[in-house]
């Protein structure tokens, strides 16, 4: 088994329980991980893949409360159901690419209002996304004040919607415009190996930020290809997932607990 980073290896430190929120006019799950000593904490949108709300994700929710914060992981595929088999990419796609953009902001918008509203919230949020809940959290972080500081892993399709267009009804704006208008202080993750987003991707990144003057850190981490920290696929790199999440929880601690 490898090393996992910010492995929780005493259960009781923290509890987690899948929940029921609004967002808009419906009725969304998700799960939420707290620590289990009551306290004042921050808390952390924790967005999923594009296979979504799988138990590595639920684990990393934990992770975060291991360390102190109210972690909530949404179900973003909640209204419609998720991709019939996660292992299949041409059944994972268009549950991926069908998601509206405006619905998933609400949604993020309805999971970090629920956290602000638990009992000891300390009202500052986070987001960290991957793969498309990467692309998700860089959309979050532009389109809402509703966020105080954002961790992109790895978003995708940032500079066009799908392979075939640059834009779509669910997908109207490539995210690499949108940012202007970003909200908050951003880190975004990219591994040197990966192809989307790719290296030149992360400069196009840095180039818009630096000349909107937003707060945005990049980091390419070596060695490291796609969804380098999901550690339940081959993808996994233990020594830049290891490096990644001592960076995801000082920039959190940071702009969060800070």
């Amino acid at each position: 088994m490898a090393n996992i980073p910010g492995a929780v290896t005493d259960p009781s430190r923290v509890r987690g329980e899948n929940i029921e929120f609004k967002s808009g006019g419906d009725t969304i799950t998700g799960y939420l991980a707290r620590p289990s000593q009551s306290g004042n904490y921050p808390g952390i949108v924790v967005i999923h893949e594009a296979f979504g709300l799988v138990e590595h994700i639920r684990d990393i929710a934990r992770r975060f409360a291991n360390v102190g914060y109210n972690a909530l992981a949404p179900d973003l595929y909640a209204r419609k159901g998720g991709p019939s088999d996660p292992n299949n990419m041409a059944t994972v796609m268009p549950v991926m690419f069908g998601k509206e953009d405006a619905e998933a902001v609400q949604d993020l918008e309805a999971a970090a209002t629920h956290l602000r509203d638990l009992p000891g919230a300390t009202g500052k949020i986070g987001a960290i996304g991957f793969c498309s809940g990467g692309r998700q959290t860089l959309l979050f972080a532009c389109s809402s004040d509703k966020v105080n500081a954002a961790v992109d892993c790895w978003g995708g399709f940032i500079h066009r919607a799908t392979p075939d267009a640059e834009t779509t009804p669910a997908r109207p704006k490539a995210i690499l415009d949108l940012i202007s208008q970003l909200h908050c202080p951003l880190f975004a993750v990219f591994g040197e190996e990966d192809q989307n987003p790719s290296v030149a991707q992360a400069e196009e990144l840095k180039k818009r930020a630096e000349a909107a003057g937003k707060d945005v850190t990049i980091k390419v981490y070596k060695n490291a290809g796609h969804a380098f920290l999901a550690d339940y696929r081959p993808s996994y790199r233990e020594g830049p997932a290891t490096e990644l999440w001592a960076d995801a929880v000082a920039f959190f601690n940071k702009h969060l607990k800070g």
